[in-house]
């Protein structure tokens, strides 16, 4: 069987990383003979030097870029971020490293076509909620897309920073009282530490799960004909 040797650039956080390893290992099982999996590479970046840069997104950019040049000279074809703040400099990597990018949010804008969904609700961190990249390329392919108010933004965002981050998930109840609250067809986890801490069973909206969706695509892309 051709694959096509798959690049991740992890760290951020570690947690949802594993949690993309863990997915690939399931998914494989599910889609392989047994022992069978693709080849993959993750470069794990120092979370508290990207989170932290003086340069802020134009060095987090740099990181990522450098990053991903790194895989690439490893031998990676497809490339993905195991995160989705970061896609807010998605482009700008894409145009200046060659390969097969897979687009968290590509992914999950095609997921919830799949499955007939309209109104969205996406919840993520500060800034992948406040800003306009996310819901901006949602609502330009359809989408009627909600984010919380300003107080529980700074909520969610200071419980991805300072529990599911080191995998204290005692936060869960607020989560599924929140996402119920709201009248949409589904919950996007756009930030993918909160599918540790949130599963399609504990809601009564759709899930959707980003960083199992991303890792579905990514395989998808490697096990698929040359481009």
């Amino acid at each position: 069987m051709g694959m096509k040797k798959i690049g991740l650039i992890g760290g951020l956080s570690p947690e949802s990383t594993l949690y993309y390893y863990e997915n690939f290992i399931e998914m494989s099982r599910e889609r392989f003979e047994p022992g069978f999996y693709p080849e993959l590479m993750i470069y794990s970046l120092n979370f508290s030097r990207f989170a932290g840069h003086p340069d802020g997104w134009d060095g987090r950019k740099e990181m990522l870029t450098s990053a991903a040049r790194c895989l690439r000279n490893a031998g990676a074809e497809v490339l993905g971020i195991t995160a989705n703040t970061p896609h807010i400099v998605f482009p700008q990597i894409k145009e200046e490293v060659d390969g097969e990018w897979v687009s968290i949010i590509d992914a999950v804008s095609d997921e919830a076509h799949c499955r007939g969904l309209k109104i969205l609700l996406l919840l993520g961190t500060k800034t992948t909620m406040s800003m306009p990249f996310y819901r901006e390329a949602l609502e330009s392919s359809g989408f009627e897309v909600h984010v919380p108010d300003e107080e529980n933004i700074d909520r969610i965002d200071g419980i991805i920073r300072r529990e599911l981050m080191f995998n204290d998930l005692s936060s869960k109840p607020y989560f599924v009282d929140l996402i119920e609250s709201y009248d949409v067809d589904a919950v996007i986890l756009g930030c993918t530490e909160i599918p540790l801490v949130i599963k399609e069973e504990d809601v009564s909206k759709d899930v959707l799960d980003t960083a199992k969706i991303h890792m579905k695509a990514i395989l998808d892309r490697a096990t698929s004909s040359s481009s």
